[in-house]
């Protein structure tokens, strides 16, 4: 049982991070969600309370650690602990070798790889036996796809922080897991979709397609199932399991040796 139980959802205002916290308050887990929309926020904790749940949310940029250290202050003061953190804050995007900009490079590791390690590191003293954490991935930290060196880069490194981060903390009781979902139907996936149809110069539809075509089930997955995944693995049956990589791909890593 996880009621009671408070959780911080880092890209909580929309698609997955969504996801994560309308389904542990779902579970009667006290959900407090940042990002940098204070209005997508906004919504995520009017759905929960409008379920009967109890949630609350602050603007904050995870690369910022005066606003991570702000934004967990805040959780604390109000519900007196953290027992699950969901690193999901994530950006996307092509950064092919020859881009004479590094500023998206720069930003992508910056938010999905800086920003997980500067959440944990400021949750990390308010939580106790049974923690967990819960690391967003993608099944590009599984294999690379060109173009798009700077995502694939930052994912496989959230596998290699979360399997030496389980090892740090599994003597307090605290478990560390990644998540690699593939294609999951949400406004990132859309963007990336319609960006690599323009940059094949074919309409974005025909690109869905041949995408989902590629995925064994031959459908993207929902956002519902990576989060029952996420749910199972704040259970205290879950507590054996940790510094794992689990895969939402439909198949698309089963012959991949991921």
């Amino acid at each position: 049982m996880l009621k009671g139980r408070v959780a911080v959802v880092t890209g909580g205002g929309s698609g997955i991070g969504r996801g994560m916290a309308l389904g542990l308050a779902d579970q009667g887990v006290r959900v407090a969600v940042c990002g940098r929309r204070a209005e997508l926020l906004e919504q995520t904790v009017a759905r929960i309370r409008e379920q009967g749940g109890t949630a609350m949310g602050v603007p904050a940029d995870v690369t910022k650690r005066d606003e991570v250290e702000r934004f967990v202050v805040s959780v604390v003061n109000e519900w007196g602990q953290v027992d699950i953190l969901v690193n999901n804050a994530g950006v996307s995007g092509r950064t092919p070798i020859d881009d004479p900009d590094d500023t998206r490079w720069l930003n992508i590791l910056d938010v999905n790889l800086t920003g997980s390690y500067l959440c944990s590191k400021v949750v990390l003293p308010h939580m106790k036996d049974p923690g967990r954490i819960l690391n967003m991935s993608s099944v590009l930290g599984r294999f690379g796809v060109p173009g798009y060196a700077a995502y694939c880069t930052a994912k496989h490194g959230i596998l290699g922080f979360t399997k030496a981060l389980a090892l740090e903390v599994a003597g307090r009781g605290i478990t560390v897991n990644a998540i690699c979902p593939t294609w999951v139907d949400t406004n990132m996936a859309r963007q990336g979709i319609e960006e690599t149809a323009a940059i094949l110069d074919m309409p974005a539809e025909e690109f869905r397609t041949q995408a989902v075509a590629a995925v064994p089930i031959k459908r993207m997955a929902e956002v519902e199932e990576v989060v029952a995944l996420a749910i199972f693995l704040c259970q205290a049956d879950a507590a054996s399991i940790t510094g794992q990589v689990m895969n939402v791909c439909g198949g698309a890593t089963a012959g991949s040796g991921g």
